[in-house]
C-alpha cells in the first residue's frame, strides 16, 4: 500500500497514560480521520492524498489498541466515551480551539457521533461513513459472532481471525477482496491482543442511547452508505436512518453493483473535500 505521507509527519499525542499514533499531511483547515474496528489510520481514505491537494490538513489517528497506538490504559477499556475523548485530545493538540471536520468509518463514525453530541462546538461538520450501530444494543447472537472473531485472533493470530470471519459467511463475488483487505488490515497492528479485546468490548458499548439523539445534532453532515451485497456489515438502511434523523444531512453512495464508496479512497476523499467546501461547512471552518 502507498505510504500515507512523506517521512516526518508521524507523531504521537499523549492522553493520560495513553499514546495515540497520528499522521498528518497538508496545510489548511483540519479534517480528522477515524477508522473502524480492526483497521488503522490508513484505512479511512486508503492512502489517497486528495484532501491535502484540495487544501486541507488530513489528520489520521490510530484508535487505542489499533495500529501503532498503545493498548487502552488499565481500567479504561474500549468504550465510546474513552475513544471520543481520545479524538478530542488529538483535536486539542493539533488545532487547539479551531473547528474541524471529522470523518470516520463504522466504529470511527460512531465515535465521531458520540463526540459531536457532547462537544458540537468543536466540529464544523461530520462525515459518517458506513455507520453500523442501529440505535439499540447488540443481541447475544451478534455478540457471539464478535467473540468468535476475537477468539480466532487470540488463538491463531490473523489466520485464526480469517477462519472465523469466513465461517460467518461471505458473498462469493466479494470473498477474495474481503479476505485480502482484512488480512492487510490485521497485519498493521502492533498489539493484536488489544484488538481482540476491542472486538469484545466495542460491540458491547453504545455511542449514544438512541438514533433519536441525532435529531439534536445540528451540524452539517454527510452520510456515506454502502449497498449490502458487498458490505452487509454496514447496512444501507442504517446509513439511511442516520441521514433521516440528522437535521442537516445528505446521503451518498456508490452506484449499485460498484465496489462500496467507503473502499474507494480517492473518490471518497473528493466527496469529503467537496463537503468541506460547502458554504455552511466552509464558514464554520474559517
Amino acid at each position: 500500500m502507498a505510504a500515507w505521507n512523506p517521512p516526518g509527519n508521524s507523531f504521537t499525542v499523549p492522553r493520560k497514560s495513553q499514546i495515540l499514533a497520528v499522521e498528518a499531511l497538508g496545510e489548511g483547515p483540519a479534517v480528522l480521520l477515524a477508522h473502524g474496528i480492526t483497521a488503522s489510520r490508513r484505512y479511512v481514505v486508503h492512502g489517497s492524498k486528495a484532501l491535502p491537494r484540495a487544501g486541507y490538513r488530513a489528520i489520521a489517528v490510530d484508535a487505542r489498541g489499533h495500529g501503532e497506538s498503545s493498548p487502552a490504559p488499565r481500567g479504561s477499556g474500549y468504550g465510546y466515551d474513552e475513544m471520543a475523548d481520545d479524538l478530542g485530545a488529538v483535536l486539542d493538540a493539533e488545532v487547539g480551539g479551531a473547528p474541524a471536520v471529522l470523518a470516520g468509518h463504522s466504529m470511527g463514525a460512531h465515535t465521531i457521533a458520540a463526540l459531536a453530541l457532547r462537544r458540537p462546538e468543536r466540529l464544523a461538520g461530520v462525515v459518517l461513513i458506513g455507520p453500523a450501530y442501529p440505535g439499540v444494543p447488540s443481541t447475544e447472537e451478534v455478540l457471539a459472532r464478535w467473540d468468535e472473531l476475537a477468539d480466532g485472533l487470540e488463538v491463531d493470530g490473523v489466520d485464526g481471525f480469517l477462519s472465523a470471519y469466513e465461517r460467518q459467511g461471505l458473498d462469493p463475488e466479494w470473498r477474495d477482496t474481503l479476505v485480502r483487505i482484512t488480512r492487510e488490515r490485521l497485519q498493521a497492528h502492533r498489539h493484536p491482543e488489544a484488538v481482540a479485546e476491542a472486538l469484545r468490548e466495542v460491540p458491547r458499548d453504545v455511542p449514544f442511547e438512541s438514533l433519536d439523539e441525532l435529531e439534536f445534532l445540528d451540524l452539517p453532515a454527510l452520510v456515506v452508505a454502502s449497498y449490502d451485497e458487498a458490505d452487509p456489515g454496514h447496512p444501507f438502511a442504517v446509513a439511511e436512518a442516520y441521514a433521516e434523523r440528522l437535521p442537516n444531512a445528505r446521503l451518498i453512495s456508490e452506484d449499485e453493483g460498484s465496489s462500496p464508496l467507503a473502499w474507494q479512497g480517492g473518490k471518497l476523499s473528493r466527496e469529503i473535500a467537496a463537503f468541506c467546501a460547502e458554504p455552511d461547512v466552509a464558514d464554520r471552518l474559517s
